[in-house]
């Protein structure tokens, strides 16, 4: 009998926000988020590069990085190891067993960078700075034959990036489940 009171007596103060709180809407919880908030939240980049931070990073800078952060998974050279290879696999996307990898199956060069920027490393993502994103998805492009080892990639180059299998996927997607 005690619990009931004491769970009825909370939950009616937490209904009424406290004695000093205003209630919100409809619920009485909650606040609106700020701009800072949401500029925390908002770090997607899309293909055609909308999104893409400032900074900057280049295939020298990528591959010391890419031997700290990324070899222990990917390999020392994007050959897999724990992780999916990322190198390799050009023509294999039409066999029977496909070798999809950034250099055989992956579209834009956007969003490459959108993933590692979120995703990566493993262990810390999102742990990455800007600069050292830029400077990983230009090593890993270099790996792959797509970029020069003197490439400087940022805001204004990643989008110009042709990847190979860029116009490997079909639009609208024929699957009945994705319509």
């Amino acid at each position: 009998m005690r619990f009931n009171l004491a769970f009825a007596l909370a939950l009616s103060l937490a209904a009424a926000g406290g004695a000093d709180a205003a209630p919100r809407a409809p619920y009485g919880l909650g606040r609106p988020a700020s701009a800072a908030q949401i500029a925390g939240w908002d770090i997607d980049v899309r293909a055609d590069g909308a999104g893409l931070p400032p900074g900057r990073g280049s295939v020298g800078d990528g591959r010391a990085i890419y031997a700290v952060s990324c070899s222990g998974c990917h390999g020392q050279n994007g050959e897999g190891g724990y992780a999916d290879a990322l190198v390799g696999g050009k023509g294999t996307l039409a066999t029977v067993k496909p070798v999809r990898t950034v250099g055989s199956y992956w579209p834009y060069a956007t969003t490459l960078f959108d993933y590692v920027r979120r995703a990566m490393p493993y262990n810390a993502p999102q742990s990455l700075t800007d600069d050292q994103t830029y400077a990983v998805v230009a090593y890993v492009l270099f790996l792959n034959q797509i970029v020069p080892a003197g490439a400087v990639l940022d805001a204004k180059t990643l989008p110009g990036v042709r990847m190979p299998n860029r116009n490997g996927f079909t639009s609208p997607d024929p699957r009945p489940d994705a319509r």
